[in-house]
């Protein structure tokens, strides 16, 4: 079995649509799905504000670089162009983690090195895995307490936007 978490942002064009190409992407794997969040953009301020989602995904016949494949051709289909770091996206899609597995390989840094910083991720994970688990971090609960109250209120749900139905 291969359980992964994704991360998934955007902030060009379109947002919503992007998120939902990559929800409709992985819909084979779909075990969960957050609600959107909105935020303001990390590292390069000077851009739009992001839409981002979590989704719980699996599939027994994809690893870790399987994942991280799909994470890359989900961005190559919404026409992703990297021209700065942290600058604006059509979709970000970042495997954040795989199985408990630990990777320091470059390509592939698991679980992935942002997210004990990053309510944005955190709180969209907590919202449909409460027991979520960074490895070697601890518990995705307490690192979001850990982190300062300014950085949890800038990440605003957006119950006014649907990304996938419930089941």
């Amino acid at each position: 079995m291969s359980r992964a978490v994704l991360s998934l942002g955007s902030n060009l064009g379109d947002r919503l649509e992007y998120l939902r190409l990559a929800v409709t992407g992985l819909r084979d794997a779909l075990v969960a799905v957050s609600s959107v969040y909105e935020t303001a953009p990390w590292g390069v301020t000077d851009q739009p504000d992001f839409l981002n989602a979590v989704c719980v995904v699996d599939d027994p016949g994809r690893d870790a670089w399987a994942w991280l494949r799909t994470a890359q051709e989900l961005e190559r289909e919404a026409e992703r162009v990297r021209e700065r770091r942290w600058g604006p996206r059509t979709l970000d899609v970042d495997v954040v983690n795989v199985d408990g597995v630990r990777s320091d390989d470059p390509e592939l840094l698991l679980p992935h090195p942002g997210t004990p910083e990053r309510a944005t991720v955190l709180i969209p994970w907590l919202e449909i895995d409460p027991a979520a688990e960074v490895p070697g971090r601890g518990s995705a609960a307490d690192l979001l307490a850990a982190l300062p109250a300014a950085d949890r209120a800038a990440v605003r749900r957006r119950d006014d936007l649907v990304l996938a139905r419930r089941r």
